[in-house]
């Protein structure tokens, strides 16, 4: 008796097409909000490692330089630290920046550019002292641009003001350029006092010994 009250009450008050019409939009809300997760996830990630390489810092630092082996993987590291990763650290500048400009409100594209390279820079050092510090600053911003999304919908969202901002991003090359070449003598840097730190961690062990 209560199954039948159940079905009489669903297929008179419910409907395929309508349950269709309802799933359309939440399917794609999940779909791209599934995208934009993973999105995050391996944006977070990948800037907030130090090491993304894996290559041991501290194995260079305790190398035999009269070694040619040591000398050309001297060099690679070289090549993958302080010019290959700073550009992948850009390009995910680039990518943030975007995001800031077809989310944000009002806002001025060299300004959007600044924040942009502020969080890169900022989770770069901070990936130095401490990779969990790093994650936070790095996904804090794309989270909460989708909670400003979600909140505000779509209404927020202006497609016009959005492409007129990467119009004037032409105009900014020589800011981005700049941005480049600092993301590149700040690893550097970084990289630098790695380095000696590292040597200063092995000599006090050594003394130990």
């Amino acid at each position: 008796m209560v199954f039948k009250i159940i079905a009489d009450f669903v297929g008179s008050n419910l409907s395929l097409n309508e349950a269709i019409i309802a799933g359309k939009p939440l399917i794609l809300f999940i779909i791209g909000m599934v995208i934009y997760s993973i999105f995050i996830f391996k944006f977070y990630r990948f800037l907030a490692t130090r090491d993304i390489f894996k290559l041991n810092l501290v194995e260079y630092s305790r190398s035999r330089w009269e070694n040619v082996k040591d000398f050309v993987a001297f060099l690679f590291y070289i090549l993958e630290h302080l010019i290959i990763f700073p550009l992948f650290t850009f390009f995910w500048f680039i990518v943030l920046s975007i995001l800031l400009i077809f989310l944000s409100e009002n806002q001025q594209t060299n300004t959007l550019l600044l924040f942009s390279m502020a969080i890169v820079a900022t989770t770069r050092i901070t990936s130095y002292y401490n990779e969990e510090l790093a994650r936070d600053i790095a996904k804090t911003l794309p989270l909460a641009l989708l909670a400003v999304f979600l909140v505000s919908g779509l209404s927020y969202f202006s497609l016009e003001t959005a492409i007129e901002s990467m119009k004037e991003i032409h105009g900014l090359w020589k800011t981005i350029l700049y941005y480049l070449l600092f993301i590149v003598c700040m690893e550097i840097v970084l990289r630098i006092l790695l380095f000696i730190n590292n040597n200063i961690k092995y000599s006090k062990f050594k003394n130990k010994e």
